[in-house]
C-alpha cells in the first residue's frame, strides 16, 4: 500500500473508499466490491470534474463540479483488488480526496492532462449521464 493509505481510514481500521462510477450499486462493475460495507451516498467538494471515457468515467482534479458517489468500507484485500482494476498506479491514481461533508476518503483519479480531452459529465454524476443515454 502507498502513503495515502494513512488517510481515509474508518474506525474500524478498514479504508473508506469513494466509487462514482461503474462500481456504483447495480453498475457492471460493483462485483469488486463484494467484500466491503455500504457505509452511504457522498459528494465530494467541488474541485472536480467528472468526464466521460466512453464505458466509464474518470474523476480529474481542477474542476468546479461536486461529484454524485457512494462509500464504502473496504479491507486491505479489496484495495488490492481496486488497485488492480483501476491499474493504480499506471493509469488511475489512488489518491485521498475530501467529501462535502469533511469526511476524508480514498478514491481513483485520472491525471488531469489526460482526461481534458474528454467531455465532461454535467452535475457530476455517472447514473444521471447513463440515464439519458437508456432514455434517448
Amino acid at each position: 500500500m502507498d502513503s495515502n493509505d494513512r488517510d481515509g481510514a474508518g474506525q474500524t481500521g478498514e479504508l473508506l473508499v469513494f466509487v462514482y462510477g461503474t462500481s456504483l450499486r447495480g453498475e457492471s462493475h460493483h462485483e469488486l466490491l463484494c467484500g466491503a460495507s455500504y457505509v452511504g451516498t457522498a459528494r465530494t467538494e467541488a474541485c472536480f470534474d467528472l468526464v466521460d471515457l466512453g464505458g466509464f468515467p474518470a474523476l480529474i482534479e481542477g474542476g468546479r463540479t461536486p461529484v454524485d458517489g457512494e462509500v464504502y468500507s473496504i479491507d486491505s484485500t479489496g484495495v488490492r483488488l481496486l488497485d488492480e482494476a483501476e491499474d493504480h498506479p499506471e493509469y488511475f491514481r489512488r489518491t485521498v480526496i475530501a467529501l462535502e461533508d469533511g469526511r476524508e476518503v480514498f478514491t481513483y483519479v485520472l491525471p488531469e492532462r489526460q482526461g481534458r480531452p474528454y467531455p465532461c459529465i454535467p452535475g457530476g454524476s455517472w447514473r444521471s449521464r447513463a440515464g439519458a443515454l437508456h432514455s434517448a
